[in-house]
């Protein structure tokens, strides 16, 4: 079976342990849904139904579809209509699971580089991508956004964060800002904590600055340059902030 690994038990005997029965009946509801032949607002069968189906008690198939439920794939309804039905995606469900699981990994090992390494990898097609996609408003909300960043003379670091956020949406691909999201919170909240000077944030505004101009006037190549550019400096004092 799947995600399982090869045991070794006396007498040199390998094995592949068996999972239970709850756990095999929610990676089969699993598969289902993520392959699409369940889609959001399915219902499900009964418990009963279930049962029947795998072979098991009913209390069996409760522990499967709690564990489901556990990882938003499923929901129960009470009444005359209620039952188990597959549910919809949140996205911001999905950027909650990532960043909660990005910040357990910095804590065990994964460094500040390799985070920053992932950020560039998204972040400068992202603005070659919203140099071409932007709508007048987006453009509007991200020099709204340096503007308050100038207002606030570098002692504050929510708007800076914002303002990458909103490239994202103007580049128009919603899994980019479900995936990028949780990496700006787990560099801001583990490695900045208000650490940076206020010549960093100097330079954050004027790095903004120079990539709105060039999303303004609709250049994808001078807007991806200048965001590597800006990374590579924001790499800096990240690493220097890191090592205090």
């Amino acid at each position: 079976m799947s995600n399982v690994s090869k045991q070794v038990v006396p007498h040199g005997l390998g094995v592949t342990p068996v999972r239970s029965a709850y756990q095999q009946i929610a990676d089969q509801l699993r598969s289902l849904i993520v392959s699409g032949e369940l889609s959001p607002g399915d219902r499900l069968p009964s418990e009963p139904e279930l049962g029947q189906a795998f072979g098991v008690g009913r209390s069996t198939v409760r522990e499967a579809l709690r564990s489901l439920s556990s990882q938003h794939l499923v929901y129960t309804s009470r009444g005359v209509n209620g039952g188990t039905f597959v549910a919809d995606v949140d996205p911001r469900t999905i950027t909650a699971y990532l960043e909660t699981s990005l910040g357990l990994l910095s804590a065990s090992g994964l460094t500040v580089d390799e985070l920053l390494t992932v950020r560039e990898m998204l972040e400068v097609p992202a603005a070659r991508l919203a140099a071409t996609e932007r709508t007048d408003d987006e453009l509007a909300a991200l020099r709204t956004a340096v503007e308050q960043e100038n207002a606030e003379s570098g002692t504050q670091h929510e708007h800076p964060q914002g303002f990458h956020i909103l490239l994202l949406t103007c580049a128009h691909n919603g899994l980019l800002e479900v995936v990028t999201q949780p990496i700006f919170s787990v560099l801001k909240n583990r490695f900045l904590r208000g650490n940076a000077p206020s010549e960093f944030w100097d330079q954050v505004c004027l790095d903004h600055q120079g990539m709105v101009e060039a999303i303004d006037r609709r250049d994808a190549d001078t807007a991806g340059e200048l965001m590597q550019h800006h990374l590579h400096r924001l790499r800096e004092a990240y690493l220097e902030m890191d090592r205090r």
